[in-house]
């Protein structure tokens, strides 16, 4: 396996048993193998893809001073911009050459939620900015959903047996800029080797290369999905839940050939993050004589936060 494998989302939404099926054989085979997939027939609009790099391209160039003030202390991140080299690996002290913004949740009236989510960070200097970031949130979020509802079926769980956890969610949509790289780089890269902590991550193609995958046998593989293709992993929220039967497999942005230095490289995660409150225990149909239960009971709302002080966005 060179790359990684690529699956339709049409086939699940489709009204024949068979391709329904096979689609959740497949997306479930490949997060047991590779914890990673390229997914084609999404919800994303090419229209929309394109309003959104306009927006982030245009926000990542305005002058430091005006992307400071959008810098919300006490949020850890969660809201509105993260400068140069704040947020480092887990394990690693040099900060990732990146910066970025992170859009969260707005929940319905009737969400129910047992904490309050910080409001989104608005951007006077671009009308569009925020409207066209929340745009794009909905449609991975609801992308987001039919995965998680293939993955509960392939487990053996109800359809919708995630819905409720990740409808409403702590969710983010993070935009980042990889800036042109000026000098040598002393042990940083783009993004350390690190496994996501949501349960899963959908990436919206990213403008230059660098995404790198760990397979079982210890190789990196390069993953190239095709231009109009999301690609989707697993996260440590959903393999711990899972107890190890999905994996969330260790991932990295490695710095381009020093020819292509002075390009800078934009991506758009979309890290799908479920209600507080979820439990995270490892689910009875992970759970066997060959596979015992490999995990203490936790909440998404506790490993979240474990997490964020892990990787520098919270301090102890």
């Amino acid at each position: 396996m060179n790359n990684i494998p690529s699956v339709d989302l049409a086939d699940f939404l489709s009204e024949d048993p068979k391709r329904k099926q096979h689609f959740v054989n497949e997306l479930g085979k490949a997060y047991e193998e590779i914890g990673f997939v390229s997914l084609k027939n999404h919800f994303l609009s090419d229209a929309l893809v394109e309003n959104l790099y306009k927006e982030i391209k245009a926000f990542f160039a305005l002058p430091l001073d005006t992307k400071k003030k959008y810098e919300i202390e006490g949020l850890g991140g969660q809201r509105g911009y993260v400068s140069f080299g704040k947020e480092h690996a887990k394990g690693k002290k040099e900060g990732d050459l990146k910066e970025f913004w992170h859009f969260g949740q707005e929940p319905s009236e009737d969400a129910n939620l047992p904490e309050n989510y910080p409001d989104n960070v608005k951007v006077s200097e671009l009308k569009d900015f925020n409207a066209t970031g929340m745009e794009a949130y909905r449609m991975l979020e609801k992308t987001g959903i039919y995965v998680l509802r293939a993955l509960a079926l392939y487990i053996g769980l109800k359809e919708d047996y995630f819905d409720h956890w990740a409808t409403n969610g702590n969710s983010i949509l993070r935009p980042i800029h990889y800036p042109p790289i000026t000098e040598e780089p002393k042990g940083a890269v783009r993004a350390g080797a690190h496994g996501d902590i949501n349960l899963i991550t959908l990436l919206m193609g990213a403008s230059t290369g660098g995404l790198q995958v760990l397979r079982k046998d210890g190789e990196w593989i390069d993953a190239i999905p095709q231009e109009d293709e999301l690609v989707i992993n697993v996260g440590d929220m959903l393999e711990r839940h899972t107890n190890n039967k999905l994996r969330s497999t260790i991932h990295r942005v490695i710095n381009p050939p020093r020819e292509q230095w002075g390009t800078p490289r934009y991506s758009i995660p979309f890290f799908m993050h479920p209600r507080s409150d979820m439990p995270l225990n490892c689910l009875e149909e992970c759970i066997d004589a060959e596979h015992p239960k490999a995990y203490e009971d936790i909440t998404a709302g506790e490993f979240l936060n474990q997490r964020l002080i892990e990787i520098g966005l919270i301090k102890k």
